[in-house]
């Protein structure tokens, strides 16, 4: 049954724990688009922008969406966009590795928290691999890598 407590329990997640997610997601792929020399920005949310520092932009729904675009590479190859398309998958599914190593380590006590933190990054990291043409040439990180992969080019990074 789906009580009070769970309905907070949902709050929490969709307005703090789902942009750290996010965040991690867009994250990855910035970070390998900046280590191949890239020029990136990323954004969280949709709606009016509330704050803008350098590349990152947040946004009034932050808990609705994230993107990273970028612009050509320094180093320019497979593996190079390779990694910049797979950076969200990578640092999501890092995020949990560490977190569940922190705790079996004792380092960090289990909580819920964590256990939601990780849920949402799987989630985002396995649906976002889903090979997804949205239109405009926009895809999901599953077909751009394919794309860069199999044909040798290097869509847009949207996702």
């Amino acid at each position: 049954m789906f009580g009070f407590s769970d309905f907070l329990g949902f709050l929490l997640a969709l307005l703090f724990i789902y942009p750290v997610v996010s965040l991690i997601h867009e994250l990855g792929h910035s970070f390998f688009a900046w280590l191949f020399g890239g020029k990136f920005i990323f954004s969280l949310g949709r709606g009016r922008k509330i704050f803008q520092k350098g590349p990152f932009i947040l946004n009034s729904m932050y808990f609705l969406d994230a993107f990273c675009e970028y612009e050509q590479l320094k180093w320019n190859n497979r593996f190079t966009h390779f990694l910049v398309h797979a950076g969200g998958v990578i640092f999501n599914l890092g995020s949990v590795l560490v977190l569940n190593l922190l705790i079996s380590k004792g380092i960090i006590e289990p909580h819920t928290l964590f256990v939601r933190y990780s849920y949402f990054s799987v989630w985002i990291a396995t649906f976002s691999l889903v090979p997804v043409d949205y239109g405009n040439e926009n895809y999901s990180d599953g077909l751009s890598i394919y794309k860069v992969l199999r044909h040798n080019k290097w869509p847009k990074l949207t996702g």
